[in-house]
């Protein structure tokens, strides 16, 4: 028995390292919508049912289930290694049925059932595994503790496989090694497995003697609970992703909770419960089972007399009220995980393994009591059903059906319909509903029903939106993907959240984002079409339209986030025409490979690169799709947030960017020092930047308008730019490539996310230590000596600026702030006198001096006046003075 507990440890490791491996690898390509993320899962558990279902009637009646173990083995390996050729071409073919925008419906069809076709030999024989070992020991005297001790060491085995293929395999070794190191481990097991032919002799006689008929009630029990199983999985993982940071190792934690529970589950049938209610053990000579034990499990079914059955059909009874019960007090407690968390993270301080500890608590909190139940139910469950002449296969089988059929039916139907605590508590009530009718005339029984109907009115509410004091929730929607919500604080500046987290973008910051629109727009020669791959409050794609010839297109992940972002539409810039943009609900990796349209411009938001998902835009093969969709004089600019990125990941993309655009450059969208955002930008000939057409561009547009967010010339707007393509070719130096098959940023960008170790002003001045950049190579056309002399002036001025700006303290009086940064940026000014952003503050600080010490603003704008002669408003401000 300890070989085969060890064999399934490595079987179970193996397949959930599979599972994370090929969702990942299929996600990069069916899409990242709830849609296709699920149908992925429900896929592999379609296969998994589908092998214990037709392979375990096969292996039922085989008199060498050791061989039918290692054969499975052999075939999930094999397939496994095969997949490396295979999907390529097989995801190029489902790109194809899917299209850029394919309709849910279909999305759901072509994932799931290209999925299952696709994974299924290996998944088919995965399913048959677990059957396979339970026979070898089905004539033996370990006859009633091997499916709840197989079940409970394969279960481990997926835990460990889960977290080693998280925090180690494809973080290390990728994707495609990760498959190839487990498909050596399915052919060391298959190898092991021969050791237990000893068992297979004994076997010949189990299929001998009178087989009771199969009791179909069972099969409805052993569907229902694992559809309710998998239910419950998948809107705790939904209401946690509120909670919990969204990263690849958040997700890996609380599957490893659900399994350790569900391990823990069995093994304590195993110990204790094993015989509580099963059939005694029989010899090798004997008949597995008898007419006997028919009658036994008929009892068992409508609680009869006070037999082995009946104690089987109590317990029974009884784990189903207690998990239902758990599923309501897990339910009640994720009302308080954020509140767990932070005291965590209180107490433990801010550190990596901290805010790991506190995800792993809160998955906990709600996962751990419900799915130790759940591992003793299908133990208790499977236990009755093969001594009702129901084998282990098609129990196991059928209640992985339940299981794929779970997350369709609550993450994409019932979920929006009637939101998380409602289906939650459904969840509950399906357990009870499923108690065998002696158990209603239970009072305990109504009682538990009662509390699961007043919980929907009483319960804390799962919606962790925090208003601030002051504030109000403006919307809120429930969707498929995500909760999307609108707040504004006491000022009434509103903000957009998804999953309780704050987007980049507000009411308040029309400045930064209208920029990261228009300084690549403005770049290109004569832009037509643009596309932005994202939408977020749309402040960044509406003043894509301020270009008066631009047709824009924006394509969002979240179909919510669309109908959030009229609540914006009051705050876009002046002058936006909103008939020239057109929103798209679809992935943006999906949209980008599968379109036909060809794109002037396009502009990838600054996507948050820890959270799960978000760092498949950040690979190769996305910018080599993105290159494609680029017209001829194309030009692409990648947004990042320095904020949310430290300089190893950022090295990581931009030698990857650096791969596919050897040209690039890199340049500011505004002098932020709490939120840099740093902007990758190429044309797709790789050619330079034309001064002579970039300053056409700029004469056929409103000036006024442009002046708003900072773009008052030519000089301005290429003084943006910070690192030309020698210099970030030097910053990214040998960092690994950022790829399908290797998504180091996934795994690397959480780091910061999790424990913060430098602030975002000081990543942003180290990085400006390392770059530099000339006029030469970033330009061609009609640039003079001069010009140039000014624009690398400016850009000496623009890093100075910052650098004094590290140390300034924000201070409404004047005078402090008067005191802080008077010298610092008049120095500026001195290197470069054309640098708006440091002329302006100190104008506008001068005339605020002027109405509390008109000497001091006086002698101030002066200097200005000497620092720049050519401009009107301080002389115009130092006669209104003197006037008065």
């Amino acid at each position: 028995m300890g070989l085969a507990c060890a064999l399934m440890v490595a079987s179970g490791f193996a397949g959930l390292a599979y599972q994370i491996v090929w969702t990942q690898q299929s996600t990069s390509w069916l899409g990242h919508e709830s849609a296709a993320v699920l149908a992925v899962v429900a896929a592999f558990f379609g296969g998994l049912a589908l092998g214990a279902l037709t392979l375990g009637s096969r292996i039922e009646r085989t008199a060498r289930p050791a061989r039918w173990y290692a054969a499975c083995e052999i075939a999930i390996g094999v397939w496994s290694l095969a997949l490396i050729a295979l999907l390529d071409p097989a995801s190029n073919a489902l790109l194809t049925l899917l299209g850029p925008q394919p309709t849910p419906v279909w999305h759901w069809f072509v994932a799931f059932f290209g999925t299952l076709v696709l994974l299924l030999p290996a998944t088919m024989a995965m399913g048959a595994t677990l059957p396979a070992m339970e026979r070898v020991f089905a004539a033996t005297s370990l006859r009633n503790v091997s499916i709840s001790a197989l079940y409970a060491a394969n279960t481990a085995g997926a835990v460990l496989g889960v977290l080693a293929a998280a925090f180690w395999l494809v973080p290390q070794l990728g994707l495609m090694r990760s498959g190839i190191f487990c498909a050596a481990l399915n052919v060391a097991c298959a190898l092991a497995a021969l050791r237990l032919q000893a068992h297979e002799a004994s076997n010949a006689a189990v299929t001998e003697g009178a087989q009771p008929r199969p009791d179909r009630s069972m099969l409805w029990l052993l569907a229902a609970t694992g559809l309710l199983g998998i239910g419950y999985e998948v809107l705790v993982v939904r209401a946690l992703s509120q909670i919990a940071e969204n990263t690849v190792y958040t997700f890996a934690l609380l599957l490893a909770v659900y399994l350790i529970g569900t391990a823990l589950g069995a093994a304590i049938h195993a110990r204790w419960l094993t015989n509580y209610g099963a059939q005694p053990e029989i010899s090798p000579g004997q008949s597995r089972l008898g007419e006997a034990t028919n009658k036994g499990a008929a009892a068992s079914l409508i609680g009869g007399d006070d037999t082995s059955a009946s104690s089987g059909a109590r317990l029974q009874n009884m784990l189903l009220q207690t998990l239902a019960a758990a599923c309501l007090l897990g339910t009640v407690l994720l009302a308080g995980a954020d509140a767990v968390k932070g005291w965590i993270l209180g107490a433990l301080g801010s550190s990596v393994a901290s805010a790991l500890i506190g995800e792993a608590a809160i998955a906990a909190l709600a996962f751990l009591l419900p799915t130790i139940v759940m591992g003793a139910l299908f133990s208790h469950l499977s236990t009755r059903a093969r001594d009702g002449g129901i084998s282990f296969g098609r129990a196991i089988g059928i209640n992985t059906l339940g299981a794929a059929v779970a997350p369709l039916l609550f993450g994409v139907v019932l979920l929006p319909i009637t939101g998380l605590k409602p289906t939650l508590i459904l969840v509950s009530a399906g357990y009870l509903l499923l108690v065998a009718r002696p158990a209603w005339k239970q009072p305990s029984h109504w009682a538990m029903l009662a509390a699961a109907a007043s919980c929907l009115v009483w319960a804390p509410s799962l919606l962790n939106t925090h208003v601030p004091d002051g504030g109000k929730l403006v919307s809120h929607i429930e969707g498929v993907m995500a909760s999307v919500s609108v707040i504004e604080d006491a000022s009434g500046v509103a903000t957009l959240h998804i999953n309780n987290r704050q987007q980049e973008g507000s009411t308040a910051t029309l400045l930064a984002d209208a920029r990261q629109a228009l300084l690549p727009i403005f770049l290109h020669p004569s832009p037509k079409r643009a596309l932005f791959l994202g939408l977020g409050t749309g402040l960044t794609a509406s003043s894509a339209t301020l270009h008066p010839a631009l047709q824009a297109d924006a394509v969002e992940l979240v179909p919510e986030v669309i109908a959030a972002a009229t609540d914006f539409a009051s705050s876009y810039a002046d002058g936006a025409d909103l008939t020239r943009l057109h929103t798209m609900s679809a992935d943006a990796r999906r949209f980008v490979r599968t379109s036909s349209e060809q794109y002037d411009v396009i502009v990838a938001d600054n996507f948050h690169p820890a959270r799960s998902g978000s760092a498949s835009l950040y690979t190769i093969e996305h910018f080599e799709s993105v290159r494609e969709r680029l017209g001829e004089d194309g030009v692409f600019c990648q947004w990042l947030p320095l904020h949310q990125l430290d300089l190893d990941t950022l090295r990581s993309i931009v030698r990857s960017y650096l791969s596919v655009f050897p040209q690039g450059a890199a340049l500011l969208s505004t002098y932020s020092l709490d939120t840099p955002t740093i902007g990758l930008i190429s044309h797709r000939n790789d050619q330079h930047f034309d001064l002579d057409q970039v300053r056409a561009q700029l004469a056929t547009a409103n000036a006024d308008q442009l002046a708003r967010f900072g773009i008052t010339d030519d000089l301005a707007l290429f003084g943006a730019f910070v690192a030309g393509p020698r210099a970030l070719a030097k910053f990214a130096g040998a960092a690994s490539l950022n790829t399908d098959d290797r998504p180091i940023v996934a795994y690397r960008a959480p780091t910061i996310t999790y424990s913060p170790t430098s602030a975002a002003r000081d990543r942003l001045i180290e990085l400006l230590s390392e770059v530099d950049i000339t006029p030469a190579e970033l330009l061609t056309g009609t640039a003079q000596s001069e010009w140039s002399a000014k624009l690398a002036a400016y850009w000496t001025a623009r890093n100075r600026f910052i650098e004094a700006g590290r140390d300034v303290r924000p201070s409404s009086n004047v005078h402090d702030m008067i005191e802080q940064v008077r010298e610092p940026l008049l120095a500026v000014l001195r290197i470069s006198p054309d640098f708006r952003p440091a002329y302006d503050p100190l104008f506008r600080m001068a005339l605020a001096l002027g109405r509390e010490n008109p000497e001091a603003a006086r002698a101030l704008l002066l200097e200005l006046q000497q620092i720049q002669p050519d401009r009107e408003d301080a002389r115009r401000a130092l006669a209104e003075l003197l006037a008065n």
